[in-house]
């Protein structure tokens, strides 16, 4: 182990990985190939080096409970959508998944079907609607829709200190037809925390930090496999230069304006406001029997 050359020491490196745990052999080898192999392919100076170390020492000291630094990173790089897409190849009749995002938060109010997550309802109102079914279009009753947004200002709640904590938020569980319904406010496209080492690195590489408006779901129940998904507003201008690479067509959305106050009645909501009709397919955690 001694006068290694730039051309030994990856080899050497890697006689040192004596794990009896395959996995971690596995990846932590890749790991140090591509390590190594990225700096001599980009030949990185001890000034770059340094500059990288220090980056990431930022990225680290802006993590706490509300700000999630690393999740930013991995984010803008891809490397979410990336891991996420690799890990949810869906069949069809189910809802492709996107990246759960730096600002979920547990503990979500429970909310009866047609509530509204607007504690404040500043904005303008929307009524989201659909069914949650299997990828045959066999309803599920008691799936459980866990939601939460971006006010009408591109803030979540964690965010704005004129809102409560759980604002814009809520559980709501599927009746027996596979039915959900709930009241809100249209979301806006906003820019991800561009305050600190993520911006800057957004900067230096000539992009923006903005996110499409969206709503986000976790969507859960017995016998099926949670989705992490959203829905997209149609139209939005940053639907082609999500910061987060998470747009998908088929989760993009039409926000059908209705100006009828017969119809806003009935929901509950002022005029004018839109309506969003949105299904949702989970996939089967097993297979059923042949036969």
């Amino acid at each position: 182990m001694r006068n290694l050359t730039e051309d030994k020491i990856t080899e050497v490196v890697l006689q040192q990985i004596r794990t009896d745990n395959p996995r971690l052999r596995q990846v932590m080898t890749s790991l140090v190939r591509h390590l190594h192999n990225f700096v001599r392919e980009v030949e990185l100076t001890e000034e770059e080096w340094s500059y990288s170390i220090q980056f990431l020492t930022r990225v680290g000291h802006l993590c706490d409970q509300d700000r999630q630094e690393f999740i930013l990173l991995s984010d803008t790089l891809g490397l979410s959508i990336l891991v996420d897409a690799i890990n949810h190849r869906k069949p069809a009749g189910a809802t492709e998944s996107t990246i759960l995002g730096p600002f979920y938060r547990a503990g979500a109010p429970a909310l009866e079907l047609g509530a509204t997550l607007a504690v404040k309802e500043e904005g303008e109102p929307v009524v989201v609607l659909g069914r949650v079914t299997d990828p045959d279009g066999k309803p599920i009753s008691n799936a459980l829709l866990d939601i939460w947004q971006a006010s009408s200002e591109g803030l979540y709640d964690v965010q704005d200190p004129n809102r409560s904590e759980g604002d814009l938020r809520g559980k709501f569980l599927t009746n027996a037809d596979g039915e959900y319904w709930f009241r809100t406010i249209k979301p806006s496209s906003y820019p991800i925390p561009h305050d600190g080492p993520v911006g800057d690195m957004l900067t230096a590489l000539g992009r923006h930090p903005y996110r499409p408006a969206h709503i986000h779901f976790i969507i859960s129940a017995e016998g099926y496999e949670t989705i992490v998904t959203h829905i997209f507003v149609k139209g939005d201008p940053y639907l082609d230069s999500d910061a987060v690479f998470a747009v998908k067509d088929s989760l993009v959305a039409d926000f059908v304006f209705n100006n009828s106050a017969e119809e806003a009645k009935k929901w509950g909501v002022r005029v004018p406001f839109y309506t969003v009709n949105f299904n949702f397919g989970l996939t089967p955690k097993f297979k059923p029997a042949d036969g």
